[in-house]
């Protein structure tokens, strides 16, 4: 079998949510014509929604003047997706939420998000903006040979 020829896609976003659905769509478009299966586009679905609504609300503060950047890039058996935004990024990763307590409302339900992304993706890596902006969220989902 032929290597795939690496592709990129790229999708800007208002900062309103609302318009993560549309970056959801399209990382479901690419893997789809990559042959993911099902589960693991719903799993990329809910992982980029989070890491879209995370760029609107905490890196560009919901300011409408600024976008969202999503960069879609495949090759061969993965998926890359960077979720750009003009935020200063994270200056350290928050703890493992204490989901049993968010279920029970002994903590606030949100914050849930980055925990979320990492269990859903292969990799999730969190860059800071070396220009204290253009920070960005890279997530990366593998094709599963075996369950083809």
């Amino acid at each position: 079998m032929m290597a795939a020829k690496a592709t990129s896609v790229e999708v800007r976003l208002p900062s309103r949510l609302g318009y993560e659905k549309v970056a959801m769509s399209t990382a479901a478009a690419v893997a789809k014509l990559m042959g993911f299966r099902e589960d693991r586009v719903e799993d990329l679905k809910t992982a980029v929604a989070e890491a879209c609504i995370n760029a609107i609300e905490h890196g560009n503060r919901l300011n409408e003047g600024l976008s969202v950047g999503v960069v879609l890039s495949s090759a061969d058996d993965k998926l890359e997706v960077r979720v750009i935004d003009d935020g200063k990024g994270l200056k350290t990763l928050p703890p493992k939420p204490n989901i049993d307590k968010k279920i029970h409302g002994e903590e606030d339900p949100r914050g849930m998000g980055m925990f979320l992304i990492q269990a859903l993706v292969d990799e999730a890596e969190w860059v800071k903006g070396t220009d204290g902006k253009s920070s960005y969220v890279r997530l990366v989902i593998r094709l599963d040979k075996e369950a083809e």
